[in-house]
């Protein structure tokens, strides 16, 4: 039994939190169904002084506060916020409504000084950093819960897991930016809080007992002071089926066809999947119809789709069509870092010789700590160290170029021992 199993089945760090019944797991070890928020459902705060009332009451209370947030993806453009739920002792649940209350900075700064609670931070931070929300130190549930060595890291399952109770999962993919949300989203969200707090301190004791704690503090300050994301360089790139696309000219079309959906989507504010499909792209692309008629016989681009969309898309064919050969876009994007790795046996067997090795040797050290081998340093580093090594190759220098590459101090002290022995494997 691993370590996160054992603390699964101990119903000691099953705390309820003062939500479900009071006398635990019950004695069949099922789950128990939590169907209320134990304060009932919120009014949603769409107004501001129904926020500044949210922000008095917060800034009162005290502890760590959970935090959630809603978006809205495969129905709205972007990855914007439609409402976002928290929850602290002496405040209870609040449900906010960002699109009534775009600007919760000064709920932000009512918060600066606590610990925000999230589960799986990386996802919601953008969408509440756009909003004005942006923490200064945090504990990532799913995270914490990778680090212990649970196999399920969903929020339902770690509530499941760790607290015993059971949480409803039919909301999770609606569209959020419906107005007015029905009672049972709002539910939904405001359970998603509602034992946060509870989980973050179950998983704390754990990770102490495991003596895993201070890797979770660091990767929690890591997360925390990122900065945002830059915008990724040629986007359309990520087309689905682009791996078909091999010639400069259909590229064009992918290219000229993704720009002019992504206008139209964000003018309507609606996914880009839902003005036109990532396939529909590509078949225009293969094919390269010479006019609206042979567009319209291509799939994606039935007899649903009015004349005017027709022309539209068209146009979009007939740009790339009409681009000289300069303006063509290349093969592939401009990599930095080491080429793929299955290319490596060919272009340099010995940086090949020195990851594989390097590979088995993570592999092995993450099975021993029951951590993710991704969470124990990154596979990116580990390419980007085994490709171009320092030079002499010390546990001394292979620390200096992990901490360069962004790796955490936990990640050094475990890895580069044994990265230094692995970057010094002769080629086969």
């Amino acid at each position: 039994m691993t370590d996160a199993q054992e603390t699964a089945a101990q119903t000691s760090l099953r705390t309820t939190g003062g939500a479900p019944p009071d006398d635990g797991v019950p004695a069949d070890g099922l789950p128990i169904p939590l169907l209320e928020p134990r304060d009932g459902i919120p009014p949603v705060v769409a107004d501001e002084d129904a926020l500044a009332e949210v922000i008095a009451a917060f800034a009162a209370g005290t502890g760590p506060v959970a935090v959630d947030a809603e978006r809205a993806s495969g129905y709205r453009y972007g990855q914007r916020a439609y409402l976002v739920q928290l929850r602290r002792e002496g405040a209870g649940t609040a449900l906010v409504d960002p699109v009534g209350c775009p600007d919760l900075s000064g709920l932000g700064e009512a918060l600066a000084d606590a610990e925000w609670i999230l589960h799986a931070a990386a996802q919601d931070l953008p969408c509440l950093r756009e909003i004005g929300m942006v923490p200064t130190r945090l504990f990532d549930t799913e995270l914490a819960g990778r680090l212990a060595g649970f196999p399920r890291v969903g929020l339902g399952a770690m509530v499941e897991g760790v607290l015993g109770f059971a949480l409803e999962k039919g909301h999770s993919a609606v569209d959020w930016s419906t107005r007015p949300l029905p009672e049972p989203w709002l539910r939904y969200a405001a359970l998603d809080v509602e034992l946060l707090v509870d989980l973050r301190d179950a998983l704390e004791k754990e990770l102490e007992r495991q003596g895993k704690l201070e890797w979770a503090l660091q990767e929690f300050a890591a997360i925390a002071s990122a900065p945002p994301a830059p915008p990724r360089k040629d986007p359309w790139r990520r087309t689905s089926g682009m791996h078909k696309v091999r010639r400069r000219r259909q590229m064009a079309v992918v290219r000229e066809l993704w720009t002019a959906r992504d206008k139209v989507a964000q003018r309507r504010d609606v996914s880009p999947g839902k003005v036109l499909g990532d396939a529909a792209i590509v078949e225009a692309a293969l094919a390269l119809p010479a006019n609206v008629h042979a567009l319209t016989a291509l799939p994606g681009f039935g007899h649903r789709m009015g004349r005017r969309q027709l022309e539209q898309w068209q146009a979009a064919v007939d740009r790339a069509k009409a681009l000289a050969d300069s303006e063509l876009p290349q093969p592939g994007q401009q990599v930095t870092g080491p080429p793929p790795p299955r290319a490596w046996a060919d272009k340099d067997p010995a940086a090949a010789a020195r990851l594989s090795a390097a590979r088995a040797a993570v592999s092995a050290l993450a099975e021993e700590l029951n951590v993710p081998q991704e969470n124990l340093i990154s596979p990116d580093t580990v390419r980007r160290a085994c490709w171009e090594p320092p030079s002499p190759v010390t546990p001394e220098s292979v620390a200096e170029m992990l901490r360069s590459l962004g790796a955490r101090q936990w990640q050094i002290d475990l890895v580069s021992p044994l990265l230094s022995t692995a970057l010094l494997t002769p080629p086969a």
